[in-house]
């Protein structure tokens, strides 16, 4: 199975790429991406499962748990700042509704509920690495933030430069030296005519893929160290979508390349 998964014409519902704990044949990460019209709406419910939606762009007004929240969503196009994003815990119905043209990402991980929804603003940006390592990395929840499984954060790398690098792995449940998280990638490029290049590989090769990936493409992360790169000319955002067994992010950097941070 391939761990590209592209991203197609809306459904009935709206969705145009979606990841189940049951088709990338994992357990804990799920991930689905809505394009709405404005006044369309959607609604969900996330059974055993706590929810993270991200607006990508466009505006919306989110109902859930008896709690409305409007005029969600600054953003014409995921490069202009900071996202908008709602909280819910597990088990919450929920209805979406476009205040204008929206593309939302619905991240998803397992939950049994508590608390209450929360509007989440990610306008802190921590700058990662140098020369052409630097990333721009905005937190919608860490391991710090409240939230039972789901880590999310979205990052944009310069074109030219290289991200989750040097290679990194989190494949091991062995806290505090390492833990095990499962992840996926969803790319956007400026301009959108792009392309990137991501690498998913094992210590034993017995995963090792290189993808092309377009505008709009989901790359599965199920184990393994994931580096990515941006062409010069084309800058690459991506969100991660990240949980497992314990909600804490500690990586293993490929012992081959750590030298990189290390000189």
């Amino acid at each position: 199975m391939s761990l590209l998964v592209r991203s197609h014409a809306p459904d009935a519902d709206g969705t145009v790429l979606e990841v189940t704990p049951e088709s990338a044949g994992w357990t804990y990460v799920g991930f689905r991406v809505l394009n709405l019209a404005a006044g369309e709406a959607y609604a969900g419910l996330e059974v055993g499962r706590e929810a993270c939606l991200v607006v990508l762009t466009g505006r919306i007004a989110v109902d859930a748990a008896g709690e409305s929240f409007d005029g969600l969503g600054v953003r014409d196009s995921v490069f202009d700042g900071a996202a908008t994003s709602v909280y819910l815990p597990a088990g919450t119905s929920y209805a979406i509704r476009a205040e204008r043209n929206a593309e939302v990402a619905v991240c998803t991980a397992p939950g049994t509920g508590g608390g209450k929804p929360r509007v989440i603003r990610s306008d802190a940006v921590e700058v990662r690495g140098q020369g052409t390592n630097t990333r721009h990395v905005r937190n919608i929840l860490s391991d710090t933030d409240e939230a039972e499984s789901l880590l999310v954060v979205e990052v944009i790398t310069p074109g030219g430069h290289w991200s989750s690098y040097p290679p990194h792995k989190h494949d091991r449940d062995a806290f505090p030296e390492e833990t095990f998280l499962e992840e996926t990638y969803y790319h956007r490029l400026s301009p959108p005519q792009g392309f990137a290049f991501q690498r998913v590989y094992t210590d034993e090769r017995d995963i090792d893929e290189t993808m092309a990936v377009e505008d709009g493409d989901c790359v599965m992360v199920p184990r393994g160290y994931h580096p990515v790169g941006a062409p010069h000319g084309y800058d690459l955002y991506y969100l991660n979508v990240m949980a497992g067994p314990r909600r804490n992010w500690v990586f293993r950097n490929d012992p081959a390349h750590d030298w990189i941070v290390r000189r």
